[in-house]
């Protein structure tokens, strides 16, 4: 028994490790652009580099704040991905839905084509829209490129929801109907309140596919609708590259995504959990 504990003990202790090693490893990019973000630019092009900052400087934020379109960008950015992402549940929620419920051959043949289109390079897509859109008389819009955005998002929203839309119990759409509501009623009243955790992990996948965006956008826009990663790749000074007022830029770009894993975290949690027991 000593040594089942002890052997217990050693296995978690080792797990404790693997995972402090792995969030190190993944979190030290994150944390060295933090720590540019506050450096003198002499600093951001030392050699060697520093991973401190010997002089703490907030000028890089206000340089990249105060630069012309940055502003601009980052207002594109937010309704660009709230409408994407909008665009992705309205087409996704229905369609899983349909292929769950009625299980036909076809709605298998559906999902597997949303499989493979997800497979698909983006610049595949992004080309033809820009004919496309330009035909429609969208060039540089928001809509445009969140209505591109969601070509991409779309596939793994159906799969997503799929997936949670099967761990709902048939009884209780058929409770709901016995109690006089219709199938849409059924999946408006009774379903999306049950997979509600899913519906936000959803949500959430085509906010950051939309918000981390960058080929689409580079295709789509010039001027009105620029969103912030482009405004990003684009801050070059006369010496190369502006590293400071560039991760400073970054660092306030990630703001947004980390508040609404904070605030949606609850519901990530049970949405991811949500296909682990079924009835």
């Amino acid at each position: 028994m000593i040594g089942l504990e002890t052997r217990r003990g050693t296995t978690r202790a080792v797990l404790w490790a693997v995972l402090a090693v792995l969030t190190v490893l993944y979190a030290f990019p994150f944390v060295y652009m933090l720590f540019t973000s506050f450096k003198t630019p002499l600093e951001t092009n030392a050699i060697p580099p520093t991973f401190f900052p010997t002089t703490w400087t907030v000028a890089n934020y206000v340089d990249a704040l105060t630069t012309a379109g940055v502003p601009a960008s980052f207002i594109n950015s937010i309704q660009t991905a709230v409408l994407s992402t909008l665009i992705s549940l309205a087409l996704a929620i229905p369609a899983a839905y349909a292929v769950t419920r009625w299980k036909t051959r076809l709605g298998r043949v559906f999902i597997l084509v949303a499989l493979v289109m997800r497979m698909v390079p983006a610049i595949v897509v992004g080309a033809p829209l820009i004919g496309f859109f330009h035909t429609l008389g969208l060039s540089d819009t928001s809509a445009a490129l969140a209505i591109a955005q969601a070509t991409v998002s779309l596939p793994l929203s159906i799969w997503l929801m799929a997936s949670f839309f099967d761990a709902v119990p048939d009884e209780l759409e058929e409770a709901a109907r016995v109690d006089g509501a219709s199938r849409i009623g059924a999946l408006w009243l009774v379903v999306l309140p049950v997979t509600r955790g899913g519906v936000a992990v959803t949500a959430i996948f085509a906010f950051l596919a939309s918000w981390n965006d960058f080929i689409f956008a580079l295709l789509l826009t010039s001027v009105r609708a620029v969103t912030t990663p482009l405004e990003i790749a684009n801050y070059q000074s006369q010496f190369g590259l502006a590293w400071g007022p560039m991760t400073s830029l970054a660092v306030l770009y990630s703001v947004p995504v980390i508040l609404l894993t904070l605030v949606l975290q609850r519901h990530i949690v049970a949405g991811l959990t949500l296909g682990a027991v079924k009835g």
